[in-house]
């Protein structure tokens, strides 16, 4: 798959097999992930991967959002780590291109995922950081649940024109 084709083409997958993903494939994604620019070079971001079913279960009773974890393989949690940002802000940037770059890598990879936002809430980032046992310098960004698709989506043309507000030549 060409990178234009995998732009086109990822979509946010909430329904997985329950078939398992081999913990390699996970550090490769994030090998692919950490590719992504940053402010002044920094890389910020950290993770924290986790197949177990009982962390799978918990997470999706603190958030919302996370319902799907429990079927999926993997969540993936990414935090910024705020000693590692270069000024207050930009950390939550250079995890956002970061988690973009993974969901790209794990479609490319033909698995699914979704982005599932964690800041600014500050319940939902104390209740991870709690259930994580997070230090006070890093925060939690948003988990991406991976797993096996259950359902091959279809793409959806997302091109707006009218978005476009001003070209100047």
């Amino acid at each position: 798959m060409d990178i234009f084709e995998a732009l086109l083409t990822r979509r946010s997958i909430r329904e997985y097999t329950g078939e398992a993903i081999e913990k390699e494939k996970i550090i490769e994604a994030l090998k692919y992930a950490m590719y992504a620019p940053s402010a002044h070079n920094s890389r910020s971001w950290r993770f924290i991967l986790t197949s177990k079913k009982e962390h799978l279960i918990k997470i999706s009773e603190i958030h919302p959002y996370a319902k799907m974890l429990p079927n999926a393989s993997w969540a993936v949690l990414f935090c910024n780590d705020l000693d590692a940002e270069p000024t207050e802000g930009y950390g939550a940037l250079n995890v956002a291109a970061c988690i973009e770059n993974f969901l790209l890598a794990i479609h490319g990879m033909g698995y699914g995922a979704v982005w599932i936002g964690i800041y600014p809430r500050k319940q939902r980032i104390q209740a991870i950081k709690k259930f994580f046992e997070l230090p006070d310098n890093l925060l939690p960004i948003a988990i991406c649940s991976v797993g096996v698709p259950a359902i091959k989506p279809t793409t959806v043309d997302r091109y707006e024109p009218e978005k476009i507000l001003k070209i100047y030549e």
